[in-house]
């Protein structure tokens, strides 16, 4: 890929990227009443007018609404996302701490998902109309159609209390663990929640990859590969669902950009300390500054996957290349 089509590319995602940003610094300062209501919450009526006027010094809200955005703009730059109101420490530092227990538990279940949401949708579009793939696309809607929040609820019920094979909630046992102990008590207690990602998201990639490698399995060069005799593995994996993967992909990426905010509840339900934990407490405590924090945070995921699932269009299908050169 050419230097100008990277640049051609990347700029709709800065412009992407500036929007959000404005938007998250407008809608505290848009909405009815004081902005300081919505930064402190319930806190701000218990403040003297003295308290109430060095808060709105601290937030900077007392300057012209064009300098705040410029101080806005210069904190996203070096980082500064301002401070939490219920844990009075910066929003960047706690959102980079959850950051990493988030990845640990969304990327690998999105590419759980990913392989077999595309591997099944593929031979359902295979054996489309025969009574294997019926019963195949009712079990995957069937699953589709369960909440997270009671199918995480079933997994505790079953697997952590009835039987006892698996801890319910944290990320590691309450005293902390130490050398090789971390891994096995940290990989016990991602089963769970990985595994109902897993199972609320599948669905999504199954029907988009069912629908895609229906619509290829017509075209000329399929007939052609079945005509020379390829074996059906190659002809629906080599051929078929290769040229089908355009839309699995994006679907693959719209996953794992939201996923970091769609584990919210995922993550309540098993009291795992990621982002969809933290967003789950600052919501109770109305901390503002960190809410605005994360919703940057997830908006700039989507909008990043997004942004690399487009620039991997041209190594998977040579027509995509073609119109970029």
């Amino acid at each position: 890929m050419s230097g100008g089509t990277l640049a051609r590319k990347t700029l709709p995602l800065g412009l992407t990227l500036w929007v959000v940003a404005t938007l998250n610094f407008a809608l505290p300062r848009l909405a009815p009443g004081d902005p300081l209501d919505y930064m402190l919450g319930d806190e701000v009526h218990t403040l003297a007018p003295q308290q109430r006027a060095a808060a709105r010094d601290e937030f900077g809200l007392n300057a012209p609404l064009a300098v705040q955005y410029g101080e806005y703009v210069r904190g996203l730059l070096t980082g500064d996302l301002g401070r939490s109101t219920s844990y009075g420490r910066p929003v960047a530092g706690l959102l980079a701490e959850r950051a990493g227990r988030t990845a640990i538990l969304v990327l690998p279940a999105a590419i759980l998902s990913f392989v077999a949401g595309t591997i099944l949708g593929a031979i359902a579009a295979w054996n489309r109309g025969r009574p294997g793939e019926a019963s195949l696309l009712a079990g995957i809607l069937l699953l589709d159609a369960m909440p997270a929040f009671w199918v995480g609820m079933l997994f505790i019920a079953t697997f952590a209390l009835e039987l006892g094979w698996l801890p319910s909630f944290g990320a590691l046992p309450p005293g902390g663990a130490d050398g090789f102990a971390v891994f096995t008590e940290g990989g016990k207690r991602l089963i769970m929640p990985m595994t109902v990602i897993v199972l609320a998201t599948v669905g999504h990639t199954f029907l988009v990859a069912r629908a895609a490698v229906t619509s290829t399995l017509g075209e000329d060069y399929v007939q052609m590969a079945q005509a020379k005799g390829l074996s059906t593995r190659d002809v629906l994996f080599r051929h078929a669902l290769r040229a089908a993967m355009l839309p699995v992909l994006t679907s693959f990426a719209v996953t794992v950009g939201g996923l970091a905010g769609g584990a919210v509840v995922v993550e309540t339900v098993f009291a795992y300390p990621g982002l969809g934990r933290l967003v789950f407490d600052a919501v109770r405590a109305r901390d503002y500054p960190l809410l605005q924090g994360a919703f940057l945070l997830f908006a700039a995921s989507v909008i990043l996957a997004n942004w690399l699932a487009e620039l991997s269009y041209p190594r998977l299908d040579p027509r995509v290349r073609l119109e970029v050169e």
